[in-house]
Order: C-alpha cells, then sequence, then structure tokens
C-alpha cells in the first residue's frame, strides 16, 4: 500500500517583541507628521467615469420632461491641518529648522514652504535681506525653495505648508500671526511654540 505523505501543517507567525530604547536615551523632540499632498483636480462634467446621472423614467420621458437635476452646491475649501511642535521661544527657530527637514525629506518641494517667526528673523532672511528688499522679494515670487519671512509682513504670499515659529513678540502680535499664518496655508500648518502661551491666544484648535 503506497505511503500517502503528510500534509504540511501552516503555523501562525508570532510577532516578536518590540525593540525598546536604550536605557539612557533621551527622548527625542515631538516632530510633525507630513501633511496631505496637493489634492487630484475634480473630474470636469462630461468626462467617461463611474459616475452617472439619476436615471429618467418612462413617465418623465413620455411627459417630455427635459429638466436636468440641480447642480451640487458648490463646497468650501478645507482647512488646512494644524500641528503643534512645543518648544521654548529659544527653541522654536531649531523646531522650525527640524520640522522643514522633515516635510522635504518626506517628498515635500521646498517652494511649497513658507516659514514665519514672530520675533526675531530668521538667519536666512536676514541674510538675504542684506543683499536688498527687491532681490529678497524676487525669491519668494519664483517660489523654488523655502521661503523665510517676518509673520507680519504684509507682502508674503500663500504656500501649502506654512511653519511658524514663535520665537518672540508680544501677546497680541501673536495673536494677529497666527490666524493670518493659517489664512496662507493650503495644505498644513505647523506652529512650533509654547502650547500653553499659543492656546490662550487662540482658538483655532493647535
Amino acid at each position: 500500500m503506497p505511503l500517502i505523505p503528510e500534509e504540511p501543517q501552516i503555523h501562525e507567525s508570532v510577532p516578536g517583541p518590540r525593540a525598546t530604547p536604550a536605557a539612557g536615551r533621551t527622548v527625542p523632540t515631538p516632530r510633525p507628521v507630513p501633511g496631505p499632498g496637493p489634492r487630484p483636480a475634480p473630474r470636469r462634467p462630461g468626462t467617461p467615469g463611474p459616475h452617472r446621472g439619476p436615471a429618467v423614467t418612462a413617465a418623465q420621458r413620455a411627459a417630455g420632461d427635459t429638466a436636468k437635476p440641480a447642480p451640487p452646491a458648490a463646497q468650501a475649501p478645507a482647512a488646512p491641518q494644524i500641528q503643534l511642535i512645543p518648544a521654548a521661544a529659544d527653541g522654536a527657530l531649531d523646531a522650525a529648522d527640524e520640522a522643514v527637514d522633515l516635510l522635504l525629506d518626506s517628498g515635500r518641494a521646498p517652494g511649497d514652504i513658507l516659514v514665519l517667526t514672530t520675533g526675531e528673523q530668521h538667519p536666512w532672511a536676514a541674510h538675504e535681506l542684506s543683499f536688498g528688499e527687491a532681490s529678497y522679494w524676487a525669491q519668494q515670487e519664483a517660489g523654488d525653495d523655502v521661503f523665510y519671512g517676518a509673520a507680519d509682513a504684509a507682502r508674503l504670499g500663500g504656500r501649502a505648508v506654512v511653519v511658524v515659529a514663535v520665537n518672540g513678540g508680544d501677546d497680541q502680535a501673536i495673536a494677529r500671526a497666527l490666524p493670518e499664518a493659517m489664512t496662507r496655508a493650503g495644505a498644513l500648518l505647523v506652529v512650533c511654540g509654547d502650547p500653553q502661551r499659543i492656546n490662550t491666544l487662540i482658538t483655532v484648535g493647535v
């Protein structure tokens, strides 16, 4: 009588233990999660796709009803996501620079990012302004690199991601700067500063 080979048995894999940080290792500063990328443009009416309009009944056809369904109501643009990175005033610039590095590493284009300061100017902005305002603002218009500016500058434009370093300034200036920064952010607003102070100055949910 031929021998029937035993069927192989499938064993469930057991996940191994999770890696734990080494003793004495410092916990890194919280880092922002990269925000959403550009959203695809909505499909134009008339282009092929799975969506079809409501079916016309036989009664409507018999009555010669040619009325078209009302177009959907226009939707308001979505508000940007908001992330708060805890940092003291003297560490807000470093936290903002780290956030920019992470955003670039995640695939964000440099021209998508605007960095604002509520106190002292970022060293990059101070350096570029030493060559004159015309060349400084021309770099914002070019839009091909990260741009650094003062939060209260009137000539600032909008970008997909805005990073705010709350590195100084009085309460009134910060209370004005943060909502304005939110209006400039298309997809993501990252605020680096003292969470308690920020939450007492604005009510935008950070």
